[in-house]
C-alpha cells in the first residue's frame, strides 16, 4: 500500500502551517514550524510571489496532507464529490471527515490522523460490531465505532479513559466504554480544518 514515509514535519514547513501530523509534539516547543518557519530546502527561505494556480494549488498539497490522502485517492474522492448533489467543495470535505481514521482521531482514540490510521490497520477498531481495518472506510451516521475487547488493555487506551475528550457534535463518545457513534452526517459548519475548499475546486475545474 502506497504511503507517504519521509520526516511528517517537513510537509508542515512546506504549508507553513501546522497540521498536525505527530500529535503532542506538534503542540510542544519541539514542533519544526516553531523552530523552523520556512518552507524545506536550499531556497525554502527566499520569498516568492505565488500565482493563483499556486495558492490552488498548495490549498489542494495543504487538505491531502490534513487527512494523510495520495494524489490518486484525492482525484477520486473529488470526482465523487462532484457527481453528488450539493456544493461540491462542502462534499468533499464531508468525504475526507467521515473516514474511519478521522473519525478515530476526532473521537479522541488517537493523538493524530497518522497515530489514527495505524490503530485501524492493526485492527483495534470494530464497526457496528464488526472488524474494520480499512481506513478509509466510509462512516455514516448511527455507525457505532468501538475499540475491540482485546486491545482494551493495552496502555495506549487505558490512559484515554484519564482524558479529557473534545468531540464535535455529530460524534458521541463514552470514553468509559472506549466506544463513538456517528450521531450525524458533518456538515460544513462542523469541520474546523482550515482549508479553502472553493481553491481545491478551481484546481480541478480547470
Amino acid at each position: 500500500m502506497a504511503r507517504y514515509t519521509d520526516a511528517s514535519c517537513r510537509l508542515c514547513r512546506r504549508e507553513n502551517q501546522k497540521l498536525f501530523l505527530k500529535g503532542e509534539r506538534c503542540y510542544s516547543t519541539k514542533c519544526a514550524i516553531e523552530k523552523r518557519n520556512y518552507a524545506p530546502g536550499q531556497h525554502g527561505q527566499s520569498r516568492k510571489k505565488v500565482s493563483e494556480y499556486g495558492l490552488q494549488l498548495r490549498e489542494k498539497q495543504k487538505a491531502k496532507r490534513f487527512y494523510g490522502v495520495l494524489e490518486a485517492q484525492f482525484r477520486n474522492y473529488f470526482e465523487k464529490a462532484a457527481k453528488k448533489k450539493g456544493i461540491t467543495g462542502e462534499n468533499l470535505l464531508i468525504m475526507l471527515e467521515t473516514r474511519l481514521d478521522n473519525a478515530v482521531f476526532r473521537m479522541g482514540f488517537a493523538s493524530s490522523r497518522k497515530e489514527a490510521r495505524q490503530l485501524v490497520r492493526h485492527g483495534h477498531f470494530t464497526v457496528n460490531g464488526q472488524k474494520q481495518n480499512i481506513p478509509s472506510f466510509a462512516v455514516k451516521a448511527g455507525d457505532s465505532i468501538k475499540v475491540k475487547e482485546k486491545s482494551t488493555s493495552s496502555p495506549k487506551f487505558k490512559e484515554i479513559k484519564d482524558m479529557s475528550i473534545s468531540v464535535p457534535s455529530w460524534i458521541e463518545v463514552d470514553v468509559e466504554k472506549l466506544e463513538g457513534k456517528v450521531v450525524a452526517m458533518p456538515g460544513r459548519e462542523d469541520i474546523d480544518t482550515p482549508i479553502a475548499e472553493h481553491l481545491i475546486v478551481e484546481l480541478y475545474s480547470k
